[in-house]
C-alpha cells in the first residue's frame, strides 16, 4: 500500500511539473543569446560609419520619380538637423522645411554592405514620434547587390511600422513575391495602456528558416511561417540588412495635416542582433 501511495504521489507531481518544462524546440527558438552585431549609440556626433550608410534624396534616382516608391514627401539628408547621436540616443528627426525642392526633411540609415545576415533575433529599443503622416520604421531588406533579383523577390521584413496618427498601434509584416505592398502578410499590436510616443518599447523579431516571430516588449503577438504566405518563402535563401528611417507622408499613412506638429523625432536607445541558435 505504501509503495502504491508513493507511486501515485510521484505520478501526480510529475504531471504538475512536466508541462512547465521547455521542449527542445522551444529552447532552440528562444536561445538567442550570442550578440553578433550591435550599436549602443553611446558616442555623440554622427552615426558610426563602420555600422551605417545613408540613403539620401527623394528616391528619384532609384525609382525614376520622387517618393521612394511610396509617394513619400521627405528629402533624406545626413545633416545633424535630421540625424545625430546625442546623450546615448540616436535621434532621427523629421522637419517641415523647404529643402532641395521638398517640403520636409528626415533621415534614413542602413547597414547594406556593412552588416547583412540571415536568421537571428533583431531588436531595438525605441521611442516613436507622433502625428498624422509620420511614418517611422525599423525593418530588414534582402540583398539585391547582384542586380538580378529585385523587390519583392528579395524579401522585406518590417519589424516595426507605425502610423503617427495611431500612437497605440504598431505593425509587423513580411513582403515577398505574391504578397507585397497592400497584400503583405501583416499583424498589428495594440498597447494595453500608454502610447508609443511617450516611452521606450522593445521591438523585435526572432527569425529562423521556417518562422518569423514578432514581439513588443517580449510579448509575442504574431508568428509567420511558409504556410501563411501566398507565394514563395524567400526568408531562408538571402541575407538581409537593417534600415531605420522616419518618412513623412506616403501611401501607408497619408500626408501630414495642418495639425501635425513638427519637428518629430524617433529616439533609438540601441539595436542588437543575436545569432540564431541553430547555426
Amino acid at each position: 500500500m505504501k509503495n502504491f501511495l508513493y507511486l501515485n504521489i510521484f505520478f501526480f507531481i510529475a504531471v504538475i511539473i512536466l508541462p512547465g518544462c521547455a521542449t527542445n524546440n522551444e529552447e532552440e527558438e528562444n536561445g538567442f543569446t550570442e550578440v553578433v552585431w550591435q550599436d549602443e549609440f553611446d558616442v555623440d556626433g554622427s552615426v558610426d560609419a563602420d555600422n551605417w550608410a545613408f540613403d539620401l534624396g527623394t528616391g528619384e534616382a532609384i525609382f525614376g520619380r520622387p517618393g521612394w516608391g511610396n509617394n513619400e514627401q521627405q528629402y533624406y539628408t545626413d545633416r545633424p538637423e535630421n540625424i545625430q547621436v546625442k546623450d546615448g540616443l540616436l535621434h532621427i528627426t523629421a522637419r517641415e522645411e523647404s529643402f532641395q525642392g521638398s517640403q520636409y526633411t528626415s533621415a534614413r540609415i542602413l547597414t547594406k554592405g556593412l552588416f547583412e545576415k540571415t536568421f537571428g533575433r533583431f531588436e531595438a529599443r525605441i521611442q516613436l514620434p507622433f502625428g498624422q503622416g509620420i511614418w517611422p520604421a525599423f525593418w530588414l531588406l534582402g540583398d539585391d547587390s547582384d542586380g538580378t533579383v529585385i523587390w519583392p523577390q528579395i524579401g522585406e521584413i518590417d519589424i516595426m511600422e507605425y502610423r503617427g496618427q495611431q500612437p497605440t498601434i504598431v505593425h509587423g509584416s513580411v513582403h515577398g513575391p505574391g504578397y507585397s505592398a497592400g497584400q503583405a502578410e501583416t499583424a498589428t499590436y495594440r498597447l494595453p495602456s500608454g502610447r508609443f510616443d511617450t516611452g521606450f518599447y522593445l521591438f523585435a523579431i526572432e527569425w529562423g528558416p521556417d518562422f518569423i516571430k514578432y514581439y513588443v516588449d517580449d510579448v509575442l503577438y504574431n508568428e509567420i511561417t511558409p504556410d501563411d504566405v501566398s507565394g514563395e518563402w524567400v526568408f531562408n535563401s538571402n541575407s538581409f540588412h537593417i534600415i531605420l528611417n522616419v518618412a513623412v507622408g506616403g501611401t501607408f499613412v497619408g500626408p501630414p495635416s495642418d495639425q501635425t506638429p513638427f519637428p518629430q523625432t524617433m529616439l533609438v536607445d540601441y539595436i542588437r542582433v543575436y545569432e540564431y541558435p541553430g547555426e
